[in-house]
């Protein structure tokens, strides 16, 4: 497969903005820097960020065994997400497959960039239905996005059909790992090597503990993470949250500690939904949250809100119909939920 042939042509074409700090390569250590029309007082945040964002790079492909050649940061996967869009989708002529139920910020980006959106509806176990989607595609589909472990179903797709997808779609497959840290199951950036259409986006908001300051990972091969490069914004990445980062990542096995904490919180939670009269089902969960299918979804939820407690409502979703979203919380907001829940009855 030839990556160059699917990126846009106007993007192709595009000269990228050149910053400042992207035109000086050298040691910055004692230099005057002149060059950026920056106020000169010291405060901590008065130059501009690191627009390649080497330091914080080099601390993630430590961790995730990656190349820093490799990896494309985004404010937030939304950002990532809209620029895989942008590189690779014509408005008013390309299309995208998903796979309901999903995240929904695919569809979002889709309308926002003009491009059509292909629907093709998990299976019964929440699995991908590998010969439907392969049928779907045609000439103009330029993504497939593949949400594994799944948001809101929570489960991780099965690996096999993973990669007969990946092997025999036409195009790009872009699978979001965001829950990734909380499944037993392998991250597909170990793959990229093996198959050139893939991207794996990542972030540091769930197992990380950083929602709050937006930082969203791209994995790819060097020719696409080159393509997203020309179209991304020069400083997308601010100061504070490329320091925070590298602070946090720094701690050794803080988020090890906390996951062990919420997977254990994950266990305690699902036994004891099981033992609540209107709860019909539970599914399987590789996430740190667990989906719930009950008697009256939009009648619970709104009790649990005049409790104090607000949780999902996933029932207008395609095969979510009656299901409630737990995002598993610490021992004690569990214990309050479970209980809640009892009262309830």
């Amino acid at each position: 497969m030839n990556i160059q042939n699917l990126i846009r042509p106007t993007i192709k074409a595009l000269k990228p903005y050149s910053s400042a700090r992207d035109e000086f390569q050298g040691n910055s250590d004692a230099m005057v820097f002149l060059d950026a029309n920056e106020n000169p007082f010291e405060n901590g945040i008065n130059r501009y960020p690191d627009p390649k964002q080497g330091k914080l790079k080099s601390i993630l492909s430590t961790i995730k065994g990656v190349p820093a050649k490799n990896i494309l940061l985004g404010n937030g996967s939304d950002e990532v997400l809209d620029l895989i869009f942008r590189a690779f989708c014509e408005p008013n002529q390309d299309n995208i497959i998903t796979l309901p139920p999903t995240y929904g910020m695919y569809s979002v980006l889709a309308n926002i960039n003009a491009i059509q959106i292909k629907e093709v509806q998990l299976d019964g176990n929440f699995q991908p239905k590998v010969d439907d989607i392969l049928d779907t595609q045609d000439k103009n589909t330029k993504l497939l996005f593949i949400c594994s472990p799944n948001n809101p179903t929570a489960n991780s797709f099965n690996s096999d059909r993973i990669e007969k997808l990946i092997i025999n779609f036409k195009s790009i497959v872009v699978i979001d790992e965001a829950y990734i840290d909380f499944s037993n199951e392998e991250s597909w950036v170990n793959k990229l090597k093996d198959f050139p259409n893939l991207i794996v986006t990542q972030t540091l908001s769930k197992a990380y503990g950083m929602a709050g300051i937006r930082l969203g990972i791209c994995y790819a091969s060097t020719e696409i993470i080159s393509a997203l490069n020309r179209i991304k914004p020069p400083y997308n990445i601010n100061e504070l949250t490329q320091k925070k980062a590298i602070e946090q990542l720094s701690i050794k096995n803080l988020a090890k500690n906390q996951i062990k904490d919420i997977l254990k919180e994950r266990e305690n939670l699902i036994s004891e939904l099981n033992a609540i009269s209107y709860v019909s089902k539970i599914y399987p969960s590789d996430a740190n949250f667990v989906l719930v299918k009950v008697d009256d979804a939009t009648k619970r939820y709104n009790q649990l809100i005049e409790k104090g407690i607000v949780i999902r409502n996933r029932t207008t979703q395609k095969g979510c119909e009656n299901c409630l979203r737990f995002t598993v919380g610490i021992k004690e907001e569990n214990e309050k939920l479970i209980s809640t829940l009892r009262s309830l009855i």
